[in-house]
């Protein structure tokens, strides 16, 4: 029997219901909407992609939304003055700059310019220092809170469960890995992290209740490494081609096919956690809008 598919699709499409919900009763309350500022520098086509899509959807759901765009000669102290122009902006409740900026730029410098309480990427370390304490006043990273959420909204038992997380990013690897293993809902596991690096790995995968792989390699982890039943999650987003129609084609770090008849439950790609990431962005944007007006 085929694994029962986890689709981000459908996730984000009723996350995205429930905050037009918030961001109406804080409209009705407060007089105001969620403030999202997006600064995207230079022309990468890549960013300007993620940047639309993310302005798109945020103007879906009656934020105030400002896209800033710099040009890709933009000076550092240009940028990080940007930055503190919207940290004091009672309007604007998020601070995103898109990644990556160009070389001569700080990207570290510039993450921690953002004030942490408008830091809805969930990047600065103060952000970062409160998901390791389990502090609910932060912002977790939005990957991370999109995979959690969709092993919570399939019905997966976390609790005492055997979590192999593959990757050792700073982006998804390493805060999924804390996550789950704190107490609280969708966690309470015990958390194996591993890596391309690590001795047996195809072992330790196949004692996972659930399997989260980004390690951004194609087709990584083989069926036969799967625990029959499972949960997997596949966060790899890989370029492997291009089809005749010009379209890019596209491989998770799992083999997808054949996980399927073994898994139980699993995420595809695309159309898995992808679309979760922007969902958990605007979910920490309505969350700080809420701070910042004064309810919690």
């Amino acid at each position: 029997m085929s694994a029962e598919i986890i689709s981000g699709t459908e996730m984000r499409a009723a996350i995205l219901e429930e905050l037009r919900g918030e961001v109406a009763a804080i409209k009705e309350k407060y007089d105001t909407v969620p403030g999202l500022v997006t600064i995207l520098v230079g022309e990468n086509p890549a960013s300007i992609s993620y940047v639309t899509l993310k302005v798109k959807t945020a103007l879906s759901l009656g934020f105030h939304e400002i896209q800033d765009n710099q040009p890709e000669d933009i000076t550092e102290d240009e940028l990080l003055s940007l930055i503190e122009k919207y940290n004091n902006d009672s309007s604007i409740h998020g601070i995103l700059v898109q990644l990556p900026l160009p070389k001569h730029i700080d990207e570290e410098k510039v993450i921690t310019a953002i004030n942490p309480d408008k830091d809805v990427d969930g990047f600065h370390p103060v952000n970062l220092g409160r998901m390791v304490l389990g502090d609910k006043g932060g912002f977790l990273p939005c990957t991370p809170a999109g995979i959690q959420e969709m092993i919570v909204r399939s019905g997966t038992e976390t609790s005492g469960a055997e979590v192999v997380v593959v990757g050792r990013s700073n982006i998804v690897g390493k805060p999924i890995s804390i996550m789950m293993g704190q107490k609280g809902v969708g966690a309470n596991s015990t958390v194996t992290m591993v890596h391309t690096r690590t001795k047996d790995l195809e072992e330790h995968c196949k004692r996972a209740d659930i399997l989260i792989v980004a390690a951004g390699v194609p087709n990584l982890v083989k069926p036969e490494w799967i625990k029959p039943g499972s949960t997997v999650i596949d966060v790899g987003v890989n370029r492997i081609g291009t089809a005749e129609s010009g379209k890019a084609l596209l491989s998770g770090d799992v083999e997808f096919d054949k996980a399927k008849e073994i898994a139980g439950k699993i995420t595809p790609v695309p159309g898995g956690v992808g679309p979760m990431t922007i969902a958990m962005l605007m979910k920490n944007t309505v969350a700080s809008a809420w701070r910042h007006l004064g309810t919690s």
